[in-house]
């Protein structure tokens, strides 16, 4: 009985553990839309709520770390729980990397939002809602524990880097066009970098659940045969 109760204890802690890790993602997730939102808008408002929320955010970090060692301290996990935990370990970085993002984001719309806007850059928002969408992906593919579907998100990158590059040139000729232009575009070129770098985090979440998944390491280029 003792054995069996001690189980399902173990299992109730890796639920949590997940729970957690869902609840952080969900919450970054939340903060790249609030801080595009801002953006978007001119409200300088809600990008003081990126700001509040990403407390929350670090704090979530924290506990899930803690959890995770925790758990590889007194619970001696058997390999494919090692992994999960591991795979917890790494993209809770990850995850708290992208609430920093999004928080750079939101400063550069408090700044952008004392100057008159620039005339409208559609990628931007194209190339918002692609790395939202590679997030969410991501983590789907870590709750279903879906290797193809991590793999679908690590091949989509390619679309990320792009937009980024379309974009990159777009803000470049508003600056040749008009010096007038060339600190505000400039700010732009930060946050369409933001969410380039958003892109590669959803991919390294999406290389760590292939790892849970198959325990394949396919964090490098050369090692990518993916199938």
């Amino acid at each position: 009985m003792t054995k069996v109760h001690t189980d399902k204890s173990y299992d109730k802690e890796l639920d949590e553990l997940r729970a957690k890790l869902l609840t952080l993602g969900g919450k970054v997730e939340n903060e790249i839309a609030l801080s595009m939102r801002a953006l978007a808008e001119r409200d300088s408002k809600v990008a003081e709520e990126v700001l509040d929320a990403d407390r929350e955010v670090n704090r979530l970090e924290v506990i899930v770390d803690e959890t995770c060692r925790r758990l590889l301290a007194l619970r001696q996990p058997a390999a494919s729980d090692l992994r999960l935990i591991t795979t917890a370990l790494k993209v809770v970085v990850d995850l708290e990397r992208i609430g920093d993002l999004a928080v750079n984001i939101a400063q550069r719309a408090i700044d952008l939002n004392q100057s008159p806007p620039l005339r409208p850059v559609h990628d931007l928002q194209k190339l918002a809602e692609l790395c939202q969408k590679q997030l969410r992906a991501a983590l789907d593919s870590f709750v279903d524990g879906d290797a193809a579907r991590a793999e679908t998100v690590i091949k989509d990158d390619d679309l990320v880097d792009a937009l980024y590059h379309n974009l990159f040139n777009e803000l470049l000729g508003l600056m040749m066009e008009d010096s007038r232009n060339i600190r505000r575009a400039n700010s732009l070129m930060f946050v369409a970098k933001h969410l380039e770098r958003l892109g590669d985090h959803a991919t390294n979440v999406a290389e760590m659940v292939i790892y849970m998944v198959r325990g394949t390491d396919v964090r490098h280029p050369h090692s990518r045969g993916l199938k």
